[in-house]
C-alpha cells in the first residue's frame, strides 16, 4: 500500500487531520488499533474553543454540531460561599465556547470519512514505524490476517499517550516534562438536565467540583477524589450525596439526579515532550502532551496541533515548500506551554492538595478572590479559557 500521509489513530485528531487533508486533495490512510465501537465508546471532553469549531467547519464535519451544539457565553466560579459569573463573550471581545461532546465529534468525523472514500483500517494492534528519519518512511502491520507494508511521505502520530508513535522515537531524541497530581476526577454521566445553564467550577474544602453537560438533557459531573479511590466503591447514591454536600445550597436544591450512564476515575497529569517531531514522524495531541482537564484544553490542543500540521502539509504539496516542516514543534509548543500553564494554574487554584497548610490555603483563597473579583483577573481567565490564537503559518 502507498499513500501521501499515514495517520496512526482514528480518534478525533486523526480523523480531523484526515478530513482536512482530503479536502485539500492530499491522500491519506488512517490506521487504528481499536474497533470503531471502542473508539466511539470513549467518554471525553465536551468544551470546544472557537478555533476548533472553525476547524470542524473547514473540514466539512460541522452540520450536526452547528445544529445541536450549545454556545456558552460564560462560566461560573464558586468558592467560600460566593459565586461569580465570568462573561467570556464580553471579556474577550465576542469569543465563546461550544458544548458538544467528543463522542459526537468522533461520530461526525467518522461519517465524513466514510463519505470521503478515504481508507481507514481498524483493529490493527501491531503497527511499527520504520525509517522515520529517511525520506521514505513506512509502516508495517497486520490487517485481517495479512502482513501489510504502507509506504508514505509523512507519518502523523495521533494515537494518544500510550500509542506507538511516541514510543518509536529514541529516548535520547526527546525530552519529557511531567507533573503528576495527587488526586483524580470521579466523573458521572447521566441523562438528567444540567443543574445550571453554564459550567460551574467550584473550590470546596471537601474537594473540587465541576458541573458540566453534554446537552440540555445530559449532564456530566466531576468530583475531586483521592487516587486510592476505586470507582466500584462509588454507587450512584454516594456520588449524588457527595456532590450535594459540596454544592452551594441554592444549586444543590436544583440538582436532578438519576442513574449513571458511565462512571470513571481519571488521574490528572501535566505532560509535554519536546520536540514533537522525529524526521518525518509528527506527534499530534495526546501523543505529545497531556493537560489536567480543569482548563478544558486537551481536545482543543490536539485540534491546534492538527491545524499546524495540516497547514504545513498543504504548503508542502500545493506550493512545494518544505522549509516549514522543521518548524512544526516550534509552531505547536508555544501555544501548548501557555495552555499547560493555564491548566496547571486552574488546577492549583481550584483543588485541595494533601500538603496544603494554613498559609497555602490563605494564598489560594486570596488568588481566587483577586482573579474572580477584578476585571483584569476575569479577563486573564476568559482569554485563556476561550483559547489563544492559532499559530500564523505562512
Amino acid at each position: 500500500m502507498k499513500t501521501q500521509v499515514a495517520i496512526i489513530g482514528a480518534g478525533p485528531s486523526g480523523l480531523l487531520l484526515g478530513q482536512l487533508l482530503h479536502k485539500a486533495g492530499i491522500d491519506n490512510i488512517i490506521i487504528e488499533r481499536q474497533s470503531p465501537d471502542y473508539v466511539l465508546g470513549r467518554i471525553r471532553a465536551g468544551i470546544l474553543e472557537q478555533g476548533m469549531v472553525d476547524l470542524l467547519r473547514e473540514a466539512g464535519a460541522s452540520e450536526r454540531m452547528d445544529r445541536e451544539g450549545i454556545v456558552h457565553d460564560g462560566i461560573e466560579i464558586a468558592f467560600e460561599g460566593r459565586s461569580e459569573r465570568l462573561d467570556l463573550k464580553e471579556l474577550t471581545g465576542g469569543k465563546t465556547v461550544m458544548v458538544y461532546g467528543q463522542t459526537e465529534i468522533t461520530r461526525d468525523l467518522m461519517e465524513a470519512r466514510a463519505a470521503s472514500g478515504q481508507t481507514t483500517l481498524y483493529q490493527v494492534p501491531d503497527v511499527a514505524i520504520h525509517d522515520a528519519k529517511s525520506d521514505k518512511p513506512y509502516l508495517t502491520f497486520t490487517h485481517e490476517g495479512q502482513q501489510v507494508r504502507l509506504d508514505c511521505d509523512y507519518i502523523a502520530g495521533c494515537d494518544g499517550f500510550h500509542g506507538v508513535a511516541r514510543r518509536s522515537i529514541p529516548e535520547d531524541s526527546i525530552k519529557t516534562f511531567e507533573r503528576v497530581y495527587p488526586f483524580g476526577w470521579l466523573g458521572l454521566l447521566s441523562d438528567t438536565p444540567p443543574v445550571s445553564d453554564e459550567l460551574i467550577y467550584l473550590n470546596h474544602e471537601r474537594g473540587f467540583v465541576l458541573c458540566s453537560m453534554r446537552s440540555a438533557t445530559r449532564s456530566r459531573y466531576y468530583l475531586q477524589v483521592n487516587l486510592a479511590e476505586k470507582v466500584e466503591d462509588w454507587s450512584d447514591e454516594r456520588f449524588w450525596e457527595e456532590l450535594k454536600r459540596r454544592l452551594p445550597d441554592e444549586v444543590a436544591a436544583k440538582l436532578v439526579t438519576g442513574p449513571s450512564l458511565e462512571k470513571s476515575i481519571a488521574p490528572l497529569r501535566s505532560f509535554v515532550v519536546e520536540p514533537m517531531q522525529y524526521g518525518r514522524l509528527f506527534l499530534v495531541g495526546d501523543a505529545a502532551h497531556i493537560v489536567p482537564p480543569t482548563g478544558a484544553k486537551g481536545l482543543n490542543l490536539a485540534a491546534s496541533d492538527v491545524n499546524s500540521l495540516y497547514r504545513i502539509l498543504v504548503k508542502v504539496y500545493q506550493e512545494g515548500r518544505t522549509d516549514l516542516l522543521e518548524r512544526y514543534s516550534e509552531f505547536c509548543l508555544e501555544r501548548i506551554w501557555k495552555a499547560e500553564r493555564f491548566s496547571w494554574w486552574m488546577t492549583s487554584m481550584l483543588h485541595q492538595f494533601p500538603d496544603m497548610d494554613d498559609f497555602s490555603q490563605r494564598i489560594q483563597s486570596s488568588e481566587l478572590d483577586y482573579f474572580v473579583g477584578s476585571v483584569a483577573g476575569q479577563t486573564t481567565i476568559a482569554e485563556n479559557y476561550v483559547g489563544l490564537p492559532y499559530p500564523d503559518i505562512r
